[in-house]
């Protein structure tokens, strides 16, 4: 790393992860929808970040899970070569869904047209981010960080309703050399990056990828690595601000985000010394009850007939997109309740739980990695409760479902449909973990008065 470590040193790198054969483009159920090219590369990106006291390490990958096995791979083979602590180093996914399968779902188990995932993809991805991750640390320099929030509110809305609960704030972290030329950059979206739909068989990063190319373009530079995670977006969606489900309307999602960036760049708050952390603790969640077979095939017919209904109705046009996943998660529940019946769920539980959490503390801010899909009002509390804290999800694994209200379960949503864990009690436990975590883990300078 050249010079002694006695001061703040970042290093950032990427590594392409994109296929290089015709793979199923993962996401949506029931459409056998496989790749015909590339509209833009999938990458592993990486920030490295050291300090005296610590060394933390966080890999983006532009893929739609990334799962608990490949995590602890990864982070054993980043360990061997650089010596960065296992839980110093936080895996991601940005949840694309024009990207390959990574995991295999219960849920997707009945889905005639989804596949296993492809053992030589995993090992690409895998490579990748271990590839982006070792690059990282060997190319940091001495670094000065900015930190920011960005709005973030152009990018979509709850899916359930455009008025509901949120969080627009996108915390921004640039870090710059001494000489002021950018290294890397670091933003946090809680909103599902859905705006490619089934009839797109491009591979693509979607609107997150196209913020990505606006900052390279008009910010920090074509070679400053820029690395995206996904927040609390279990009930966040683009659906209700989109125009239609195109590249266009992708690009102009991320145009919009980064522009969002770069005017919170402008006015971001200098961080010269930060005092840089890492704690980690695992939590179980309970597992729900799911209904009898009979009761779930009622459930998934009730959810046809009024998709039907709605077509004959010509619906608009995210009216009948809410109802279509009400659908799937009616017919993956179903394949949940008859895989309970036959005893097939510990097996599962056991390729999720327990259930990691993570805290990188940054000067005065808390990065929160949770596994899976969690709606925003978890993530919410948790920064109410805490300042500066920000919550990442689909982080260091995958929980095969959402993590939901009260609510979602009373409306029979989509997401609580096909959820493993009981909630809102899983939910509640992260929330509760996390600040227990942050309270008794963290570094007392990183208080907010």
């Amino acid at each position: 790393m050249g010079e002694p470590l006695d001061s703040l040193h970042a290093g950032a790198a990427v590594a392409d992860i994109t296929p290089t054969t015709p793979q199923f483009l993962y996401g949506y159920p029931f459409v056998p929808r496989i790749s015909t090219g590339v509209h833009d590369p999938l990458l592993a990106s990486a920030l490295y970040l050291a300090h005296p006291k610590a060394r933390v390490l966080f890999v983006a990958a532009d893929v739609i899970f990334v799962s608990k096995q490949i995590t602890r791979r990864v982070r054993q083979r980043i360990e061997a070569t650089t010596g960065i602590p296992a839980g110093h180093i936080m895996v991601t996914a940005t949840h694309t869904h024009s990207g390959p399968v990574t995991v295999r779902c219960l849920s997707n188990e009945d889905d005639p047209v989804v596949p296993p995932p492809d053992e030589n993809y995993l090992k690409h991805l895998e490579d990748g981010i271990v590839e982006a991750a070792v690059a990282a640390v060997a190319n940091a320099r001495p670094a000065e960080l900015g930190l920011a929030i960005a709005d973030g509110s152009a990018v979509g809305t709850n899916r359930h309703d455009p008025a509901g609960p949120r969080d627009p704030e996108v915390p921004v972290l640039i870090a710059r050399d001494r000489a002021g030329s950018c290294i890397g950059l670091m933003l946090v979206c809680s909103m599902h990056p859905t705006v490619l739909h089934e009839d797109s068989t491009l591979v693509s990063g979607d609107f997150p990828a196209m913020a990505r190319q606006y900052l390279q373009r008009h910010v920090v530079g074509a070679d400053c690595p820029v690395v995206y995670h996904t927040g609390a977006a279990g009930n966040q969606s683009p659906r209700h601000v989109i125009a239609a489900n195109t590249f266009a309307e992708a690009e102009r999602l991320g145009t919009a985000l980064g522009r969002a960036v770069e005017e919170a760049i402008a006015q971001a708050r200098a961080c010269a010394d930060p005092v840089i952390a890492a704690a980690r603790t695992e939590v179980d969640l309970p597992l729900r009850s799911f209904p009898r077979v009979p009761e779930a095939m009622a459930k998934a017919k009730a959810a046809r007939e009024r998709l039907d209904q709605l077509r004959l109705e010509s619906a608009p046009r995210a009216t009948f997109r809410t109802a279509e996943c009400d659908w799937f998660g009616a017919t993956e529940l179903l394949t949940l309740a008859r895989a309970a019946a036959a005893g097939r769920l510990p097996e599962v539980l056991a390729t999720c739980l327990p259930a990691e959490i993570q805290v990188i503390w940054i000067g005065p801010w808390r990065l929160v990695a949770w596994p899976g899909e969690a709606f925003v009002e978890f993530a919410l509390e948790v920064k109410s409760r805490s300042p500066g804290a920000f919550v990442i999800t689909l982080a260091n694994g995958e929980l095969q479902s959402y993590l939901v209200t009260q609510a979602a379960v009373a409306e029979g949503r989509y997401e609580a449909s096909n959820a493993l864990f009981a909630s809102p009690e899983s939910g509640q436990r992260l929330v509760r973990a996390t600040l227990d975590l942050i309270e008794r883990a963290g570094p007392s300078s990183n208080v907010p008065t």
